[in-house]
């Protein structure tokens, strides 16, 4: 069984613009995101070629820069790349594409052996890099860096040697408004900030990273900036996606009343950590032989049971029984959170749920990171590659950026290479319905909050066919009319393009009348072979 949506849009793109009025760039590859594929693709394009990295904040703000746990690897001699693929195909539920899962996984020690040769300093034992073990993991693969910050680290090394090249230029707090085509090609992307306004920036090859749509949800470890906004212009231009019902939850992010909501690395558990409910109960054993290493969908739900049963608003992690010197070794950046808070957590329980964490579906690529869409390519968490199937295994996210960020980069740079300079001001046009007539300006907040509530009620870990329903209707209506205004600033683009991709994920859950991996329907609680398809979505 192989589906195919279609979804209405209004129109194609966001603003009406006129390319005589606004200023226009001119770049060879402009890669759209600053995380660890935007930059580690920007590392392949040939020094002789013009390269632009645009990114909707700072640079060092991204999910990459705050994942903690690491990147899978097969460097024990007792594992094996066969072990690694396995795991990460047990854990996709039917959906992963066997081929890209066996290609990544033997990547990943080389891909790692790069980030040292740029300069990126993992933790080490006895002279050997530092291996520590995650849930649906069967060894001890996972490498890391700083105890409980990878993400930090690889990041500033990465950054400071993109940084070094006199051909990259970083465009920080830059928003994307849409990409750019013509003759069924990506020519480049049309961005706004507060130094040039809106911008034609004219690309022989454009690389779209803009990582995922956490913040869709209510409760989310993801920073503000994921938005979906990649996932929103990608479909706006006509690109093919797929597998857009699959958000990932991660089980344990920090629960504070006041606080922000902190993930509390897997590899807490990995090092030996209990989950127990308010009561003291360890209840993971209940639901899954793994117990807390069980993979990140059944631990999520089984967190969520067991908050229903107790009728308590977070369940806790326990390493108390841990030794001292391992959790401070192991774990500094998040005993310093949590101790902003009052909580020694070699002491004392640490209070978590789940939260939205990776957005698994996305643009669909191949093995170099070409999309449907000519003079497009794509990697990272905007993108559905085939590695991580229904769920995605712990501590492949950064692997699968450093993989696909590099082949894109590889492949654009090759296409770029052999077009002359040939930029001109192409007869673009934006085709628009009617605007709404002037009237009180909306309350953008109050939609935004509204629906990042009903999101997390309706769209979250459990799902129902009514409830989909539901917030399906909900989400059009507010659509409706946000939709027809033009706005003049990132909140409002920021919203409209949440809109769509919520949109998105509504119409592909309701398709998909099973439950596999993130997606669990409780009115269809079986997971239906007919249904080890993926679903595609694409403009109609």
């Amino acid at each position: 069984m192989k589906t195919e949506l279609t979804a209405p849009v209004d129109r194609r793109y966001l603003v009406r613009f006129n390319p005589k009025r606004i200023p226009h760039a001119f770049t060879d590859v402009l890669i759209i995101g600053a995380g660890i594929a935007g930059i580690r693709a920007a590392l392949e394009i040939d020094p002789a070629l013009e390269t632009t990295i645009i990114t909707k904040d700072v640079a060092e703000l991204s999910n990459s820069t705050k994942a903690q746990g690491g990147i899978a690897t097969v460097l024990d001699p007792l594992d094996s790349f066969q072990s690694h693929a396995e795991d990460t195909i047990d854990a996709g539920k039917g959906l992963c594409d066997v081929e890209t899962v066996r290609r990544i996984t033997e990547a990943a020690p080389e891909l790692i052996e790069e980030l040292i040769h740029f300069g990126a300093r993992f933790d080490h034992t006895k002279g050997k890099l530092s291996l520590t073990k995650e849930g649906g993991h069967s060894h001890r693969r996972i490498a890391h860096a700083l105890g409980d910050a990878t993400g930090r680290e690889l990041m500033r090394a990465l950054l400071e040697t993109v940084r070094k090249r006199s051909t990259t230029q970083l465009w920080e707090k830059t928003f994307i408004i849409d990409l750019l085509t013509h003759d069924n090609s990506c020519v480049g992307a049309l961005v706004w900030n507060p130094y040039h306004g809106k911008t034609f920036i004219w690309a022989k090859q454009t690389i779209l990273a803009t990582g995922g749509a956490g913040r869709l949800y209510r409760e989310t470890t993801n920073p503000e900036i994921a938005t979906g906004d990649g996932h929103a212009i990608a479909f706006r231009a006509g690109v093919r996606m797929r597998d857009m019902e699959m958000m990932q939850f991660h089980p344990t992010v920090l629960y504070i009343a006041g606080g922000s909501r902190y993930l509390i690395s897997e590899a807490v558990r990995g090092e030996g950590a209990h989950l127990v409910d308010v009561t003291g109960y360890r209840f993971m054993p209940d639901y899954d032989d793994a117990a807390e290493l069980a993979p990140r969908d059944i631990v999520s739900r089984a967190i969520t049971a067991q908050m229903q049963k107790t009728k308590h608003a977070c369940v806790y992690l326990d390493l108390r029984h841990l030794s001292s010197e391992l959790v401070n070794d192991r774990f500094p950046n998040i005993m310093q959170v949590c101790a902003q808070f009052g909580l020694d957590i070699t002491k004392d329980l640490v209070p978590v749920r789940p939260g939205a964490h990776y957005m698994i579906g996305g643009v669909i690529i191949d093995e170099t990171g070409k999309t449907s869409l000519p003079g497009l390519w794509a990697a990272g968490e905007v993108t559905s590659s085939g590695l991580h199937g229904a769920n995605r295994l712990a501590s492949n996210s950064l692997l699968e950026g450093l993989y696909h960020g590099k082949a894109a980069g590889q492949a654009a740079s090759l296409v770029a290479e052999n077009i002359t300079d040939h930029f001109c001001a192409m007869p673009l046009k934006a085709e628009w319905p009617d605007s709404l007539p002037a009237s009180e300006p909306l309350d953008l907040t109050d939609i935004r909050n509204s629906l990042l509530s009903l999101m997390w009620r309706q769209v979250g870990i459990r799902r129902t066919g009514k409830e989909l329903q539901d917030a399906l209707r909900q989400v059009r209506f507010w659509d409706q009319y946000v939709s027809r205004h033009e706005f003049d600033e990132t909140s409002g683009w920021s919203l409209q393009n949440m809109l769509l991709v919520a949109r998105l994920m509504l119409i592909s859950a309701l398709e998909r009348t099973e439950s596999r991996g993130v997606h669990f329907r409780s009115d269809y609680p079986q997971t239906n072979p007919a249904f080890a398809e993926h679903i595609q979505v694409m403009r109609g």
